[in-house]
């Protein structure tokens, strides 16, 4: 019978040319194993359902008395039928398995692929625009939940909801980005194969030329007063500067100057990571005035964020654009149909970003050249191009100030039914 192992018995083992295994002789099965390299660790051998296994519960670092408890839990599982050894790699797979879905969850792969491809092998107005689509529309639908794990249904279901919520154009934009992402994931072996595969576009990418009438301008701006705030003074103010949805919705109290009547965007904001200075009409700061000023509650030990102008939690920028422009739409359609009656009939479908290409179309009106109306809406490229754009770094501040000045009273006159008179036409926006 093999001797009781001591902790001097232990120290004096020293390497040989082969493996050895040093027996225990006061726990059945424990042995101590060194091997030619020097490495040392603790074994159990045991028999399961008439066949030899072995449980290897530790480096030789572990003392003989630890070692000699874990040998003896293992030899009660053992005595009950049970396999630690198979316990033991089961449980590590899982340990692998649960760390290799940490990695591959859709928040951590997005901002991968944005690191590590986009940034690398696409332009700067390409990469982010990438990140936004991605973050907002597929990060934040999935979050918690592992590419691998997404499914063609998955991306049919996505797509769908954000073509029912009246936006097909970024559908398909979703759909291309999500689609270069999980190709860019296979290659790296994240995942086996594109939910992307087979799955058509949900629609085609055409320009959109949606303006809103007159009478459907009226009818807007009475029913931004009956949802009232936050939505209804964030979307008046998306039709009185003509900046974007997400531009104008993340708006903070530190980006505006209302002594200066300005408003800035800055870059890191900007979807063309340009900083853009947005003059701000009587009427824009009109309606800042009546907007609640909802600082964000203090917590101990948080790093301070900014105080947004559109919020009802003081913590983030709203949120729910979807439900706020179907109530935007009820209210729209019963105006429109108690001033029409039996003649009524649903305008056509309408997004926030109409708000836009109604602002933009309605400067071009007043005569406000092409250019000035590109600097007001911060296009990057436009009718200043080439050469030209690069060395034209002049502002248009001054312009821009006049065509939104502008832009505020022909809006004016058109809600009000004031006479076309009160809207004076500035020759200093058109040059």
């Amino acid at each position: 019978m093999a001797k009781a192992l001591t902790d001097l018995a232990i120290r004096n083992l020293k390497p040989k040319a082969k493996r050895r295994e040093v027996p225990d002789g006061k726990v059945p099965g424990l042995y101590y194993v060194i091997q030619p390299t020097g490495s040392t660790s603790w074994i159990v051998r045991f028999r399961h359902l008439g066949k030899p296994a072995k449980l290897t519960i530790g480096g030789g670092a572990i003392p003989l008395a630890e070692a000699r408890d874990l040998a003896r839990e293992a030899l009660v599982k053992i005595a009950k039928g049970e396999n630690p050894a198979a316990q033991k790699i089961e449980a590590t797979k899982a340990a692998k398995a649960a760390q290799q879905r940490e990695s591959d969850l859709i928040e951590k792969v997005v901002e991968t692929f944005i690191d590590r491809y986009a940034k690398k092998h696409t332009k700067e107005k390409s990469w982010r625009e990438a990140e936004r689509i991605l973050k907002r529309e597929i990060a934040a639908s999935w979050k918690g939940k592992a590419l691998g794990e997404i499914t063609r249904a998955d991306v049919h279901d996505r797509l769908d909801a954000i073509v029912d919520r009246g936006s097909p154009i970024m559908a398909i934009r979703t759909f291309r980005a999500f689609g270069r992402l999980c190709s860019w994931a296979v290659e790296r072996g994240i995942i086996a194969a594109s939910p992307c595969d087979n799955v058509r576009a949900p629609a085609s990418e055409q320009s959109r030329d949606r303006v809103l009438t007159d009478n459907e301008l009226r009818a807007f701006w009475r029913a931004c007063d009956q949802i009232g705030k936050p939505f209804g003074p964030l979307a008046k103010i998306l039709l009185l500067t003509g900046q974007r949805r997400e531009e104008v919705g993340a708006m903070t109290w530190a980006e505006l100057d209302l002594p200066a009547r300005k408003w800035t965007i800055p870059k890191e904001r900007a979807k063309n990571g340009v900083a853009h200075e947005v003059a701000l009409s009587d009427a824009a700061l009109a309606l800042l005035a009546t907007t609640d000023k909802i600082e964000r509650p203090r917590e101990k030990g948080a790093l301070a964020l900014p105080a947004f102008v559109f919020t009802t939690t003081g913590r983030t920028p709203v949120s729910g654009y979807s439900k706020a422009k179907e109530q935007l739409d009820a209210a729209m359609n019963a105006i429109l149909k108690a001033e029409a009656g039996d003649e009524f009939k649903e305008p056509a479908r309408w997004t926030f970003h109409d708000l836009r290409r109604t602002a933009a179309s309605g400067m071009a009106g007043l005569g406000i050249a092409p250019h000035v109306v590109e600097a007001v809406l911060n296009h990057k490229s436009g009718t200043i191009k080439g050469v030209a754009a690069v060395y034209n770094r002049y502002s248009y501040a001054d312009e821009k100030r006049a065509a939104l000045d502008a832009w505020a009273r022909r809006l004016d006159m058109i809600v009000s039914g004031k006479p076309a008179g009160n809207v004076v036409e500035l020759a200093g926006a058109r040059k």
